[in-house]
C-alpha cells in the first residue's frame, strides 16, 4: 500500500529520512515556474515571434495562458482602467490621409462620431483621481468601415516591451495580496529587472503622473500601427492627441491639497466643462516611417518603451467632446475598448506588446461583459453586422436565417479582397529572444533634461520618496538605471532615497545603453 502525500506517492515503509529527502526534493522542484497544467515554462520573458522582427505566434501557450488568466482576475471591475470617465464627440478630418490609408475615417471631409473613455490605469473603481498613475486615453471611432478603437495613454511610452510581462507588471503595481496595501518595495523589486521601464517610470514620477484634468493632457496611441493604402503600400505610424487646452499637472503639494477636498477632481472638471458648453478639443497628429526606416535607429522603433525623436508630426484632424453620457454605467462602464477593433487600412505592427494586447483586451471584454458585448448600444457599430456568430448570454440580435455558416450559396456573404491583410515578409526561425536594439536609458535622460528646474526637483522628491523603503539591492539597481540616464537625476534621487552614491555609480558603469 502507498501513502499519498500531496502530488507524490511514497512507499509506506520508507524511513523518515528518505521521506524527508523526497519532500525536500519536491520543494526544490516546486520552485520551477510552470503553466497551470504543471508543465515547466522555458521562457517567461519573451514571446515567441516569427523571426527576429516578425509578429508574435498564437502557438505561444505561455503568453496566451498568462493573458487569459490575467483577464479573468476581477468580476466585474476591469482589472486595469477601472476608474473611468467618458464623453461623446466628433472627429473631423482636416488633412486627409488617403495617400497612406484606405480607412474611410481619414478620408477628406469625414466627420466620425466618437466615444472617449479616460481612466486611471492601476487603481480601483473608487480610488481618488489624485493618485499617481498613467491615464488611459481610449477612443472608439464609429467609422463607415466599422468600429476602430485607438486605445492608449497620456504617456507616449509604456513600461514593458513584451506582452508576456503585462500580468507580472500589473501584479507588481497592484496592492500586496496579503494586506491589500500599496507597496513600493514590490514594484521596484519587479522594475529592478526591467531596465526598459526607466523612461516611463520617469514620466510616472514626474508631475505628468498626477494630471490636473483630463482636458489638459495629451493622448498617445503608444504603439506603432500600420497604415495600408489602396495600392497596398505599408507605412508605420504613431498617433498623438495634442490637447488644445494646454498641459496642466499637479505638483506634490497641490495633490495633497486637492485630495483633501475632492477625490473626483478630473471627472468633475470634464463633466462641468462639457455641461457649460466649453467643449474640450484635441488635434490628432501622426508620425510616419517607411518600412525600410525601421533599421536606421539605434533602437527598435516598434519597441513600445520608445518614442520616435526627430520624426516630424503630420496633422490629421480634430476631435471635439461635446456630450456627457446619459447613463454612466450603460456607456462609460460598458464600453468595450480593444486594439483588436481595427478596420481595413489600419493594422497592428509587429510591436510585441501590441500583438499581445490585440488578443488580451478583446478577450477580457468578452469575459467581463459576455460573448455579445458588441451588441450593447455603446459598442455597436453604425454599419451592419453580418456573420455566423450566434447564441451566448444576453444575445439581443434578431437573426432569422438558417444559414449560420460561410461559405453558402443560400445566403452568400462576400469576402472583400480590399479588406485582406497586408503581406509581411518573414525570415528566420521561431524564437524567444529579447529585442536586440534596447537603448534603455538614453530617452529617459532626454526626458529628464527637458523638464524645468522645478519639475526636476518634484520628480526627484517623488521618485526618491517611493524608493526609500525598497529593499537595498533593488533600490540601488533602480538608482543605477536613473544615474545611467542622467548623473544629476540619479544622484538627486539617490540622496532622497538614502542610497550609496558610490555603489550606484559602480552599478551604472556596468550598464550598456
Amino acid at each position: 500500500m502507498n501513502l499519498t502525500i500531496g502530488l507524490g506517492a511514497f512507499p509506506r515503509r520508507r524511513t523518515l529520512g528518505v521521506l524527508t529527502a523526497s519532500l525536500l526534493s519536491f520543494s526544490v522542484n516546486a520552485a520551477t515556474l510552470t503553466r497551470d497544467n504543471g508543465a515547466a515554462v522555458g521562457d517567461n520573458q519573451n514571446s515567441q515571434t516569427a523571426g527576429a522582427t516578425g509578429p508574435v505566434l498564437l502557438q505561444d501557450v505561455q503568453l496566451i495562458q498568462k493573458l487569459q488568466r490575467f483577464d479573468r482576475e476581477r468580476i466585474p471591475e476591469r482589472v486595469v482602467h477601472a476608474r473611468g470617465t467618458g464623453a461623446h464627440g466628433t472627429f473631423s478630418v482636416t488633412d486627409d490621409l488617403t495617400d497612406l490609408t484606405k480607412a474611410k475615417v481619414f478620408a477628406a471631409g469625414q466627420n466620425t462620431p466618437v466615444f472617449v473613455r479616460f481612466s486611471a490605469v492601476v487603481h480601483g473603481n473608487h480610488s481618488p483621481e489624485t493618485l499617481r498613475d498613467p491615464r488611459g486615453f481610449a477612443t472608439k471611432f464609429y467609422t463607415a468601415d466599422g468600429n476602430w478603437d485607438l486605445v492608449g495613454n497620456n504617456f507616449p511610452t509604456f513600461f514593458i516591451r513584451d506582452a508576456i510581462k503585462f500580468p507580472d507588471m500589473v501584479h507588481a503595481f497592484k496592492p500586496d495580496p496579503r494586506t491589500n496595501l500599496d507597496d513600493d518595495a514590490r514594484r521596484f523589486d519587479f522594475f529592478s529587472h526591467v531596465p526598459e521601464a526607466t523612461r516611463t517610470l520617469t514620466e510616472l514620477y514626474s508631475n505628468s503622473g498626477t494630471p490636473a484634468s483630463y482636458r489638459q493632457m495629451d493622448g498617445n496611441g503608444v504603439h506603432a500601427y500600420k497604415l495600408i493604402n489602396a495600392k497596398g503600400e505599408v507605412h508605420y505610424v504613431k498617433f498623438h492627441w495634442n490637447s488644445l487646452q494646454g498641459i496642466n499637472n499637479l505638483d506634490p503639494k497641490a495633490v495633497t491639497k486637492i485630495q483633501g477636498e475632492d477625490y473626483s477632481h478630473m471627472t468633475k472638471d470634464l463633466v462641468a466643462h462639457i455641461n457649460k458648453g466649453d467643449f474640450p478639443k484635441w488635434d490628432l497628429y501622426i508620425q510616419v516611417l517607411n518600412p525600410q526606416d525601421l533599421y536606421k535607429f539605434d533602437f527598435d522603433p516598434l519597441d513600445a518603451t520608445k518614442i520616435w525623436p526627430g520624426v516630424p508630426e503630420r496633422k490629421v484632424g480634430q476631435m471635439v467632446l461635446n456630450r456627457n453620457p446619459a447613463n454612466v454605467f450603460q456607456e462609460t462602464e460598458q464600453v468595450a475598448m480593444a486594439p483588436a477593433n481595427l478596420v481595413p487600412g489600419i493594422e497592428p505592427s509587429e510591436d510585441r506588446l501590441l500583438q499581445g494586447r490585440v488578443f488580451s483586451y478583446a478577450d477580457t471584454q468578452l469575459y467581463r461583459l459576455g460573448a455579445n458585448a458588441m451588441q450593447l448600444p455603446i459598442n455597436a457599430p453604425k454599419t451592419a453586422v453580418n456573420n455566423g456568430h450566434q447564441d451566448g448570454a444576453m444575445n439581443i440580435g434578431h437573426s432569422s436565417t438558417g444559414v449560420n455558416y460561410q461559405p453558402s450559396r443560400l445566403l452568400p456573404r462576400e469576402e472583400l479582397q480590399t479588406a485582406r491583410y497586408s503581406q509581411s515578409a518573414l525570415s528566420g526561425s521561431t524564437q524567444q529572444v529579447k529585442i536586440q536594439r534596447e537603448q534603455n536609458f538614453k530617452q529617459a535622460g532626454d526626458l529628464y533634461r527637458s523638464f524645468s528646474k522645478k519639475e526636476r526637483k518634484d520628480l526627484i522628491e517623488s521618485f526618491g520618496g517611493s524608493l526609500v523603503t525598497t529593499d537595498d539591492e533593488s533600490k540601488h539597481i533602480m538608482l543605477s538605471f536613473l544615474y545611467k540616464a542622467d548623473p544629476e537625476y540619479g544622484a538627486g534621487v539617490t540622496e532622497v532615497a538614502k542610497g550609496d552614491l558610490n555603489r550606484v555609480k559602480a552599478l551604472a558603469a556596468k550598464l550598456v545603453d
